[in-house]
């Protein structure tokens, strides 16, 4: 079967919640990885009312996620889903990562530090934590990076020679997210909604899925929406080239 999957930035629904849950609706994702999503006393039930405007389920979503959820359609197999606290330190935004196994896909969702050098320490404990995990694998969501920085080299395998790992690698770098391919390598730029100039939404996956299509929206319902305009990539079983 082919998956569709939507990385949003959705500025915690304030923007406007009810643009983003028609772009969503348009869009029919099998799962949506959000980042940014709402938060505080009512988070919770704002992100469930968002997900019931949109005809998804949340599967992950508030406390250890933080920053990233996690949306699936009703009629699909998950499995393994859960969250993954980033370590915190005072003055910055406490992160987290949403992860589950979608029809035998584990799609890994991110929202990566505004800081270098805690986006690169974020990816060494992620990694960790995959080290054993099945494969395909797929992360999806906002690297707050663009194409070429430290954090897109290790991710795609061609910075540090164990890939995410630390220096040197270690085997369970090569397990976790080393080598990832890039799904939309001559996509659009995703940031800011309006002239967006900046490229920082992303899915990589690796060689057991190949991309069957790729595009970032870009409309009027899209620049009211939120300050992102979405990434929506639909993938297949079984190796093939990246991009479209």
């Amino acid at each position: 079967m082919t998956l569709r999957l939507m990385s949003y930035n959705v500025k915690g629904l304030q923007q406007d919640g009810r643009a983003v849950a028609e772009v969503v609706r348009a869009e029919r994702p099998d799962v949506l990885a959000v980042q940014e999503p709402p938060r505080g006393p009512l988070g919770w039930w704002r992100l469930h009312r968002f997900a019931r405007r949109t005809g998804l389920r949340v599967v992950v979503g508030g406390r250890g996620a933080r920053t990233t959820a996690l949306l699936a359609s009703p009629g699909l197999a998950v499995t393994h889903a859960h969250a993954l606290p980033l370590p915190w330190q005072a003055g910055t935004v406490r992160r987290g990562v949403a992860l589950a196994r979608v029809e035998g896909v584990v799609v890994v969702a991110v929202h990566l530090s505004l800081d270098r050098a805690e986006r690169l320490r974020h990816l060494d404990v992620l990694d960790a934590h995959l080290a054993r995990a099945q494969r395909p694998l797929v992360l999806v969501g906002d690297l707050n990076e663009q194409p070429g920085g430290p954090t897109w080299q290790r991710l795609l395998g061609s910075g540090t020679p164990g890939g995410v790992g630390g220096a040197g690698g270690t085997a369970g770098a090569q397990a976790g997210l080393a080598g990832l391919l890039d799904a939309a390598p001559d996509g659009p730029p995703t940031y800011p909604a309006v002239d967006a100039r900046h490229r920082i939404d992303v899915v990589l996956h690796d060689a057991g899925v190949r991309v069957v299509a790729a595009h970032v929206r870009d409309d009027a319902l899209v620049h009211r929406a939120s300050d992102h305009r979405p990434l929506v990539v639909d993938l297949a079983p079984g190796p093939g080239p990246t991009g479209v």
